[in-house]
């Protein structure tokens, strides 16, 4: 087709990067934004700023918390919807299973239960039959905190990066996954296309045509990222494949995997089914620490990330303790399991095989549950230059055809830039705006995380729209005016972000860094800022270089 092999890896790459570009940007985007996601759920509920906690005493808080929580409406109503006959009063519901989870950046902790029902399912093949309740609580008092407040870090920026928000059949999770099959593909018909990569990382001639400083900015920022980019790309694929992309064991081998938890629970000794015989919870306190001390002799002493018990009330019940694994990259519970009638322990995970091993690792590694704020912080540099590669290598795409199209009258590159700007300048005003939004609806308004959402969504479609408006003059070989005016509205955002969190929570930044010190509001506001300034400074520069080519225009000199 091409005339060598380098021109065909060069349009492969080109050609598949613009088509899912846009779908990586996004995933880059937020998937930077996720690193911080229990962060910025601090800042977005400020009922939740106080200092991380470790999992509180079960005997002494969390039982009665689990005794007040009840089925929760929405999953009673889809509950409902797969079995047969009416659902029972949900406060005659017997709880047969509940979890408590949390991390060393969560202040508050995240509880659940299943309760059981009567039911038979509609389907057959369905075994869904309990109904399930959650809650979020301050785990210093057990007090309920709101949880129809929507966590927009952890419930929506995180999500956003793997799903695209798009829920129905998994498809923005598909979506995605394609996308980074897509980028694995640029990446090596990129290297392929760049023969010279030691050069290329640092050479950048910002002074020099817009497509010459583009060009150089793509291939220095894909070229530094490099590794970055493949191993998230790798292993984003990874934890994904066995849950969503080939998920045989749940569909295909359903028969076999039901078979499977079977033996393996007369393996560990784990019940699988219950006894049917009442019994009474022993201290699970005494279990805790048991299993504190089981973790000290193995020399990682550490705290409890998430406490579960199976088959509640029941003979058979267990009681499962899973170590939280700030302190190690590799995503390891250690969870050691102990009869909940008794306290007797049943069984100690045993060190992991191999290639078990390793999936921890690379899950750990891209999921990043430890505790290293330098290495989080490289993260988003990785996750911002994947964007800033991703964005560079549009704006080279149309400056280097909107010359000949503007004289052959075609509407491509106008059409490119538009999606460009929305996908750039348009998402980061929209997230910016979904925090505006949470400052200024009442807390008490009724729906108000879904006003958040959609306001999130009607800012990204009215960046759309006007770069879509404003785009006439790429059709005739010039900028289009859309990139200055919406960094300006950034910026803009993005200070009004930070003064309504001082006037509507009093959280100023002098407060948050030096009179009472809590960095993860701090955090917030500052990166807010350090957004702003480059808007900004994005913002006159552009408005600069528009300036110096009509003069040059003017003067009958072909800047571009």
């Amino acid at each position: 087709m091409l005339n060598s092999f380098r021109q065909s890896m060069a349009w492969v790459h080109t050609w598949f990067g613009l088509v899912l570009g846009f779908v990586l940007m996004v995933a880059f985007f937020f998937g930077a934004l996720s690193v911080f996601d229990r962060e910025i759920d601090r800042w977005a509920i400020p009922e939740t700023r106080f200092e991380p906690q470790p999992m509180p005493s079960y005997d002494n808080l969390l039982k009665q918390v689990f005794a007040d929580l009840k089925p929760h409406p929405l999953d009673m109503a889809a509950t409902a919807e797969r079995v047969i006959g009416d659902l029972p009063a949900p406060e005659t519901m017997p709880m047969v299973g509940l979890f408590a989870y949390t991390t060393h950046r969560d202040p508050v902790l995240r509880i659940g239960a299943e309760f059981a029902i009567p039911n038979k399912p509609i389907d057959s093949k369905d075994d869904h039959l309990h109904v399930h309740g959650w809650a979020t609580i301050d785990p210093r008092t057990g007090a309920a905190l709101p949880d129809d407040q929507l966590k927009i870090g952890s419930n929506w920026f995180y999500p956003m990066h793997y799903s695209l928000q798009v829920h129905w059949k998994n498809i923005g999770v598909f979506v995605v996954g394609l996308a980074a099959l897509v980028m694995l593909v640029a990446l090596v018909t990129g290297v392929i296309m760049h023969r010279k990569l030691f050069k290329e990382f640092f050479t950048f001639r910002p002074k020099k045509r817009t497509q010459r400083s583009t060009l150089d900015l793509h291939n220095m920022t894909g070229v530094v990222a490099l590794p970055f980019h493949f191993f998230f790309a790798f292993t984003g694929l990874v934890i994904f494949a066995s849950f969503y992309y080939f998920p045989v064991s749940g569909t295909l081998l359903k028969p076999l995997h039901d078979r499977h938890e079977v033996i393996e629970a007369e393996h560990t000794g784990l019940p699988h089914d219950e006894a049917g015989v009442p019994a009474e919870l022993a201290s699970v306190d005494a279990m805790v620490a048991e299993a504190k001390r089981i973790w000290a002799e193995r020399d990682m002493a550490g705290e409890v990330g998430l406490l579960m018990i199976e088959h509640l009330g029941d003979a058979n019940g267990y009681v499962s303790i899973y170590r939280a694994g700030s302190d190690r990259v590799a995503l390891v519970g250690e969870g050691i399991h102990f009869k909940a009638s008794t306290g007797e322990v049943l069984r100690e995970e045993p060190p992991s095989d191999p290639v078990g091993a390793v999936n921890e690792f690379l899950t750990g590694l891209h999921l990043q549950h430890f505790e290293h704020w330098t290495l989080r912080w490289l993260y988003v540099a990785g996750g911002l230059l994947g964007c800033i590669c991703i964005a560079t290598g549009f704006v080279f795409f149309v400056e280097k055809r909107k010359q000949e199209h503007a004289k052959r009258g075609l509407q491509g590159c106008r059409l490119v830039d538009a999606m460009a700007v929305t996908t750039v300048t348009g998402m980061v005003l929209a997230a910016v705006a979904m925090l505006v939004a949470n400052r200024l609806l009442p807390d008490a308004m009724p729906g108000r995380g879904d006003w958040e959402k959609w306001t999130f969504w009607a800012v990204w479609l009215l960046s759309l729209l006007h770069a879509l408006w404003r785009s006439a003059p790429v059709a005739q070989a010039r900028s289009n005016p859309a990139w200055r005016e919406q960094c300006w509205a950034l910026a803009l955002a993005c200070v009004a972000a930070v003064l309504l969190n001082w006037l509507t929570t009093g959280d100023h930044l002098l407060k948050t860094m030096l009179l009472e010190p809590y960095w993860a509001v701090a955090g917030v506001d500052l990166s807010l800022l350090a957004c702003a300034l480059v808007s900004v400074f994005t913002a006159r520069r552009l408005a600069r270089t528009v300036e110096v080519k009509q003069a040059s225009r003017i003067d009958g000199v072909a800047y571009e």
